[in-house]
Protein backbone atom coordinates (compact mmCIF):
# COMPACT_ATOMS: atom_id res chain seq x y z
CA UNK A 1 0.00 0.00 0.00
CA UNK A 2 1.13 3.56 -0.73
CA UNK A 3 1.01 4.61 2.92
CA UNK A 4 3.61 1.95 3.74
CA UNK A 5 5.82 3.45 1.04
CA UNK A 6 5.42 6.90 2.62
CA UNK A 7 6.41 5.57 6.03
CA UNK A 8 9.43 3.82 4.54
CA UNK A 9 10.59 7.19 3.21
CA UNK A 10 9.79 9.21 6.31
CA UNK A 11 11.18 6.91 9.01
CA UNK A 12 14.73 6.81 7.55
CA UNK A 13 14.65 10.62 7.59
CA UNK A 14 13.98 10.52 11.33
CA UNK A 15 16.92 8.18 11.83
CA UNK A 16 19.27 10.18 9.59
CA UNK A 17 18.41 13.41 11.41
CA UNK A 18 20.49 12.24 14.39
CA UNK A 19 23.16 10.27 12.52
CA UNK A 20 25.77 13.03 12.62
CA UNK A 21 26.03 12.93 16.43
CA UNK A 22 27.24 10.02 18.52
CA UNK A 23 25.49 8.91 21.70
CA UNK A 24 28.44 9.76 24.00
CA UNK A 25 28.46 13.30 22.61
CA UNK A 26 24.77 13.99 23.18
CA UNK A 27 24.23 11.94 26.35
CA UNK A 28 25.25 14.55 28.99
CA UNK A 29 23.01 17.23 27.51
CA UNK A 30 20.12 14.79 27.01
CA UNK A 31 20.35 13.66 30.64
CA UNK A 32 20.23 17.29 31.79
CA UNK A 33 17.23 17.98 29.53
CA UNK A 34 15.52 14.85 30.87
CA UNK A 35 16.13 16.00 34.45
CA UNK A 36 14.58 19.40 33.70
CA UNK A 37 11.65 17.67 31.97
CA UNK A 38 11.07 15.36 34.93
CA UNK A 39 11.11 18.35 37.29
CA UNK A 40 8.51 20.10 35.13
CA UNK A 41 6.23 17.05 35.18
CA UNK A 42 6.60 16.69 38.94
CA UNK A 43 5.68 20.33 39.55
CA UNK A 44 2.69 19.95 37.22
CA UNK A 45 1.52 16.92 39.20
CA UNK A 46 2.06 18.80 42.46
CA UNK A 47 -0.27 21.52 41.19
CA UNK A 48 -2.87 18.85 40.41
CA UNK A 49 -2.61 17.45 43.93
CA UNK A 50 -2.83 20.84 45.65
CA UNK A 51 -5.21 22.80 43.42
CA UNK A 52 -7.03 20.07 41.48
CA UNK A 53 -5.69 21.43 38.17
CA UNK A 54 -2.43 22.70 36.75
CA UNK A 55 -2.22 26.45 36.23
CA UNK A 56 1.17 26.26 34.51
CA UNK A 57 1.65 23.31 32.19
CA UNK A 58 4.81 21.22 32.02
CA UNK A 59 5.86 22.68 28.66
CA UNK A 60 6.10 26.19 30.13
CA UNK A 61 7.61 24.92 33.37
CA UNK A 62 10.35 23.15 31.40
CA UNK A 63 11.34 26.41 29.74
CA UNK A 64 11.32 28.33 33.03
CA UNK A 65 13.35 25.69 34.86
CA UNK A 66 15.81 25.47 31.96
CA UNK A 67 16.27 29.24 31.94
CA UNK A 68 16.77 29.24 35.71
CA UNK A 69 19.45 26.54 35.45
CA UNK A 70 21.26 28.25 32.57
CA UNK A 71 21.11 31.62 34.33
CA UNK A 72 22.43 30.35 37.66
CA UNK A 73 25.34 28.15 36.58
CA UNK A 74 27.89 28.05 33.79
CA UNK A 75 27.23 24.87 31.83
CA UNK A 76 30.32 22.96 30.64
CA UNK A 77 30.72 22.64 26.89
CA UNK A 78 30.08 18.88 27.10
CA UNK A 79 26.36 19.57 27.67
CA UNK A 80 25.88 21.69 24.54
CA UNK A 81 25.62 18.95 21.83
CA UNK A 82 22.88 17.10 23.72
CA UNK A 83 20.98 20.31 24.42
CA UNK A 84 21.13 21.26 20.74
CA UNK A 85 20.06 17.75 19.71
CA UNK A 86 17.03 17.89 22.01
CA UNK A 87 16.07 21.40 20.91
CA UNK A 88 16.17 20.52 17.21
CA UNK A 89 15.89 16.80 16.42
CA UNK A 90 13.57 15.76 19.26
CA UNK A 91 11.32 18.72 18.47
CA UNK A 92 11.17 17.74 14.79
CA UNK A 93 10.27 14.16 15.67
CA UNK A 94 7.57 15.48 18.01
CA UNK A 95 6.10 17.50 15.13
CA UNK A 96 5.97 14.36 12.96
CA UNK A 97 4.14 12.41 15.65
CA UNK A 98 1.78 15.33 16.21
CA UNK A 99 0.37 14.67 12.74
CA UNK A 100 -1.06 11.38 13.99
CA UNK A 101 -3.41 13.27 16.32
CA UNK A 102 -5.12 15.10 13.45
CA UNK A 103 -7.95 13.81 11.28
CA UNK A 104 -9.93 15.35 8.44
CA UNK A 105 -13.09 13.74 9.83
CA UNK A 106 -13.60 16.85 11.97
CA UNK A 107 -13.71 19.02 8.87
CA UNK A 108 -16.39 16.88 7.22
CA UNK A 109 -18.55 17.13 10.33
CA UNK A 110 -18.34 20.91 10.67
CA UNK A 111 -19.45 21.92 7.19
CA UNK A 112 -17.69 24.05 4.59
CA UNK A 113 -18.93 27.52 5.68
CA UNK A 114 -17.53 27.18 9.20
CA UNK A 115 -14.32 25.53 7.98
CA UNK A 116 -13.82 28.23 5.35
CA UNK A 117 -14.54 30.93 7.92
CA UNK A 118 -12.00 29.49 10.33
CA UNK A 119 -9.39 29.33 7.56
CA UNK A 120 -9.98 32.99 6.67
CA UNK A 121 -9.90 33.96 10.34
CA UNK A 122 -6.58 32.18 10.86
CA UNK A 123 -5.10 33.91 7.81
CA UNK A 124 -6.30 37.35 8.94
CA UNK A 125 -5.13 36.73 12.48
CA UNK A 126 -1.69 35.62 11.30
CA UNK A 127 -1.26 38.72 9.15
CA UNK A 128 -2.66 41.08 11.79
CA UNK A 129 -0.60 39.58 14.62
CA UNK A 130 2.57 39.75 12.55
CA UNK A 131 1.98 43.42 11.74
CA UNK A 132 1.23 44.19 15.40
CA UNK A 133 4.43 42.45 16.46
CA UNK A 134 6.51 44.40 13.98
CA UNK A 135 4.89 47.68 15.09
CA UNK A 136 5.98 46.84 18.64
CA UNK A 137 9.55 46.40 17.43
CA UNK A 138 9.72 42.61 17.47
CA UNK A 139 11.99 40.84 15.03
CA UNK A 140 10.36 39.17 12.04
CA UNK A 141 11.09 35.75 13.58
CA UNK A 142 9.62 36.62 16.97
CA UNK A 143 6.58 38.34 15.42
CA UNK A 144 5.96 35.22 13.32
CA UNK A 145 6.11 32.94 16.35
CA UNK A 146 3.72 35.13 18.34
CA UNK A 147 1.36 35.24 15.35
CA UNK A 148 1.40 31.44 14.99
CA UNK A 149 0.85 30.92 18.71
CA UNK A 150 -2.10 33.32 18.85
CA UNK A 151 -3.73 32.29 15.59
CA UNK A 152 -3.49 28.50 15.63
CA UNK A 153 -2.72 26.52 18.75
CA UNK A 154 -0.40 28.32 21.11
CA UNK A 155 2.74 26.51 22.19
CA UNK A 156 2.35 23.64 19.72
CA UNK A 157 2.19 26.03 16.76
CA UNK A 158 5.22 27.94 18.02
CA UNK A 159 7.13 24.69 18.50
CA UNK A 160 6.22 23.54 14.97
CA UNK A 161 6.98 26.86 13.28
CA UNK A 162 10.26 27.54 15.06
CA UNK A 163 12.49 25.04 13.19
CA UNK A 164 10.92 25.98 9.85
CA UNK A 165 11.82 29.67 10.15
CA UNK A 166 15.10 29.05 11.94
CA UNK A 167 14.01 30.92 15.08
CA UNK A 168 16.53 31.64 17.82
CA UNK A 169 16.12 29.95 21.22
CA UNK A 170 15.57 33.34 22.88
CA UNK A 171 12.71 34.12 20.50
CA UNK A 172 11.12 30.70 20.98
CA UNK A 173 11.32 30.90 24.76
CA UNK A 174 9.97 34.46 24.89
CA UNK A 175 7.03 33.73 22.57
CA UNK A 176 6.05 30.53 24.38
CA UNK A 177 6.39 32.03 27.85
CA UNK A 178 4.25 35.07 27.19
CA UNK A 179 1.75 33.30 24.93
CA UNK A 180 1.28 30.70 27.68
CA UNK A 181 0.69 33.47 30.21
CA UNK A 182 -2.02 34.94 28.00
CA UNK A 183 -3.50 31.47 27.48
CA UNK A 184 -4.07 31.14 31.20
CA UNK A 185 -5.60 34.61 31.27
CA UNK A 186 -7.91 33.70 28.39
CA UNK A 187 -9.22 30.62 30.20
CA UNK A 188 -10.10 32.76 33.21
CA UNK A 189 -11.62 35.57 31.13
CA UNK A 190 -13.69 33.65 28.57
CA UNK A 191 -16.44 32.53 31.00
CA UNK A 192 -16.89 36.18 32.04
CA UNK A 193 -17.18 37.23 28.40
CA UNK A 194 -19.80 34.52 27.91
CA UNK A 195 -22.00 36.28 30.44
CA UNK A 196 -21.15 39.86 29.46
CA UNK A 197 -21.74 39.30 25.73
CA UNK A 198 -24.87 37.20 26.23
CA UNK A 199 -23.70 34.44 23.90
CA UNK A 200 -25.75 31.29 23.44
CA UNK A 201 -24.19 27.92 24.25
CA UNK A 202 -23.49 27.31 20.57
CA UNK A 203 -22.05 30.78 20.00
CA UNK A 204 -19.87 30.56 23.08
CA UNK A 205 -18.54 27.16 22.03
CA UNK A 206 -17.49 28.60 18.66
CA UNK A 207 -16.03 31.69 20.33
CA UNK A 208 -14.01 29.66 22.85
CA UNK A 209 -12.75 27.32 20.12
CA UNK A 210 -11.61 30.29 18.06
CA UNK A 211 -9.91 32.08 20.96
CA UNK A 212 -8.36 29.56 23.37
CA UNK A 213 -4.89 28.28 22.52
CA UNK A 214 -5.17 24.58 23.34
CA UNK A 215 -7.86 21.89 23.54
CA UNK A 216 -7.51 21.53 27.35
CA UNK A 217 -8.01 25.30 27.64
CA UNK A 218 -11.18 25.05 25.54
CA UNK A 219 -12.45 22.29 27.81
CA UNK A 220 -11.70 24.37 30.91
CA UNK A 221 -13.26 27.53 29.49
CA UNK A 222 -16.47 25.84 28.33
CA UNK A 223 -17.00 23.45 31.26
CA UNK A 224 -19.41 25.84 32.99
CA UNK A 225 -21.43 26.47 29.80
CA UNK A 226 -22.59 22.91 29.23
CA UNK A 227 -21.98 19.97 26.90
CA UNK A 228 -22.98 21.80 23.70
CA UNK A 229 -20.38 24.53 24.24
CA UNK A 230 -17.72 21.97 25.10
CA UNK A 231 -18.38 19.77 22.06
CA UNK A 232 -18.63 22.65 19.59
CA UNK A 233 -15.62 24.41 21.09
CA UNK A 234 -13.50 21.28 20.83
CA UNK A 235 -14.53 20.74 17.20
CA UNK A 236 -13.74 24.34 16.23
CA UNK A 237 -10.41 24.15 18.05
CA UNK A 238 -9.45 20.94 16.23
CA UNK A 239 -10.21 22.59 12.89
CA UNK A 240 -7.97 25.49 13.90
CA UNK A 241 -5.23 23.01 14.76
CA UNK A 242 -5.57 21.46 11.31
CA UNK A 243 -4.60 24.81 9.79
CA UNK A 244 -1.12 24.23 11.22
CA UNK A 245 0.00 22.05 8.30
CA UNK A 246 -0.84 24.53 5.50
CA UNK A 247 0.57 27.44 7.53
CA UNK A 248 3.84 25.60 8.14
CA UNK A 249 4.13 24.82 4.42
CA UNK A 250 3.59 28.50 3.56
CA UNK A 251 6.17 29.55 6.15
CA UNK A 252 8.59 27.04 4.68
CA UNK A 253 8.07 28.50 1.20
CA UNK A 254 8.54 32.07 2.42
CA UNK A 255 11.54 31.23 4.53
CA UNK A 256 13.10 29.27 1.66
CA UNK A 257 13.22 32.28 -0.65
CA UNK A 258 16.64 33.83 -1.05
CA UNK A 259 17.21 37.57 -0.49
CA UNK A 260 17.44 38.21 -4.22
CA UNK A 261 14.01 36.70 -4.85
CA UNK A 262 15.44 33.60 -6.57
CA UNK A 263 14.05 30.10 -6.55
CA UNK A 264 12.69 28.51 -3.40
CA UNK A 265 14.95 26.09 -1.56
CA UNK A 266 13.01 22.82 -1.55
CA UNK A 267 14.65 21.66 1.68
CA UNK A 268 13.27 24.74 3.46
CA UNK A 269 9.83 24.46 1.85
CA UNK A 270 9.43 20.77 2.69
CA UNK A 271 11.72 19.83 5.59
CA UNK A 272 11.68 16.15 6.45
CA UNK A 273 9.58 16.66 9.56
CA UNK A 274 6.87 18.57 7.66
CA UNK A 275 6.67 15.71 5.16
CA UNK A 276 6.40 13.36 8.11
CA UNK A 277 3.69 15.52 9.72
CA UNK A 278 1.65 15.48 6.49
CA UNK A 279 2.15 11.73 6.05
CA UNK A 280 1.02 11.00 9.61
CA UNK A 281 -2.06 13.24 9.27
CA UNK A 282 -2.97 11.51 6.01
CA UNK A 283 -2.53 8.05 7.48
CA UNK A 284 -4.69 9.02 10.47
CA UNK A 285 -7.41 10.31 8.15
CA UNK A 286 -7.35 7.00 6.27
CA UNK A 287 -7.51 5.06 9.56
CA UNK A 288 -4.24 3.44 8.55
CA UNK A 289 -2.68 3.89 12.00
CA UNK A 290 -3.83 1.18 14.45
CA UNK A 291 -5.93 2.78 17.20
CA UNK A 292 -3.91 1.18 20.05
CA UNK A 293 -0.80 3.02 18.82
CA UNK A 294 -2.34 6.50 18.88
CA UNK A 295 -2.17 7.15 22.67
CA UNK A 296 1.47 6.09 22.74
CA UNK A 297 2.39 8.26 19.76
CA UNK A 298 0.63 11.22 21.36
CA UNK A 299 2.45 10.64 24.65
CA UNK A 300 5.86 10.40 22.95
CA UNK A 301 5.15 13.57 20.95
CA UNK A 302 4.19 15.43 24.13
CA UNK A 303 7.23 14.15 26.05
CA UNK A 304 9.65 15.04 23.23
CA UNK A 305 8.09 18.50 22.94
CA UNK A 306 8.54 19.17 26.66
CA UNK A 307 12.12 17.86 26.50
CA UNK A 308 12.81 20.14 23.54
CA UNK A 309 11.39 23.09 25.49
CA UNK A 310 13.69 22.21 28.40
CA UNK A 311 16.58 22.31 25.94
CA UNK A 312 15.44 25.68 24.62
CA UNK A 313 15.31 27.02 28.17
CA UNK A 314 18.83 25.73 28.74
CA UNK A 315 19.91 27.65 25.62
CA UNK A 316 18.42 31.01 26.58
CA UNK A 317 20.18 34.13 27.77
CA UNK A 318 17.67 35.45 30.30
CA UNK A 319 18.79 39.03 29.66
CA UNK A 320 17.69 38.79 26.03
CA UNK A 321 14.25 37.50 27.04
CA UNK A 322 13.86 40.25 29.65
CA UNK A 323 14.86 42.87 27.11
CA UNK A 324 11.99 41.97 24.77
CA UNK A 325 9.51 40.73 27.41
CA UNK A 326 7.31 43.81 27.71
CA UNK A 327 7.01 44.22 23.96
CA UNK A 328 6.24 40.53 23.43
CA UNK A 329 3.53 40.57 26.08
CA UNK A 330 1.94 43.76 24.68
CA UNK A 331 2.03 42.47 21.10
CA UNK A 332 0.62 39.06 22.07
CA UNK A 333 -2.14 40.64 24.19
CA UNK A 334 -3.24 42.99 21.43
CA UNK A 335 -3.12 40.13 18.91
CA UNK A 336 -5.32 38.01 21.17
CA UNK A 337 -7.87 40.84 21.43
CA UNK A 338 -7.87 41.15 17.64
CA UNK A 339 -8.44 37.38 17.35
CA UNK A 340 -11.39 37.60 19.75
CA UNK A 341 -12.90 40.45 17.71
CA UNK A 342 -12.49 38.45 14.50
CA UNK A 343 -14.15 35.48 16.19
CA UNK A 344 -17.21 37.54 17.11
CA UNK A 345 -17.38 38.87 13.55
CA UNK A 346 -17.29 35.32 12.15
CA UNK A 347 -20.12 34.24 14.48
CA UNK A 348 -22.20 37.16 13.23
CA UNK A 349 -21.41 36.58 9.54
CA UNK A 350 -22.33 32.90 9.74
CA UNK A 351 -25.53 33.67 11.69
CA UNK A 352 -24.59 31.17 14.37
CA UNK A 353 -27.35 31.13 16.98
Amino acid sequence: MWEITVLRKVLPMIVSASRSLSLPAVLPGLVLCAAVTLSAYLIEQLQMMVFGSHWIESLVLAILIGIAVRSSICLPQTFIPGIQFAAKTLLEIAVVLLGASLSTAAIRQAGLPLVGGIAVLVALSLAGSFVIGRLFGLSASLATLVACGNSICGNSAIAAAAPVIGAKPDDIAASIAFTALLGIGAVLTLPLLHLLLGLSALQYGVFAGLTAYAVPQVLAATASAGAVSTQVGTLVKLIRVMMLGPVILVLGAVHGRRPGGSAVNLRHVLPWFILGFAAMATLRSLDAIPAPLLPGMSAVSAAFTVTAMAALGLSVDVRSVAHTGGRVLAAAALSLLALAALGLCLIGLLNIA
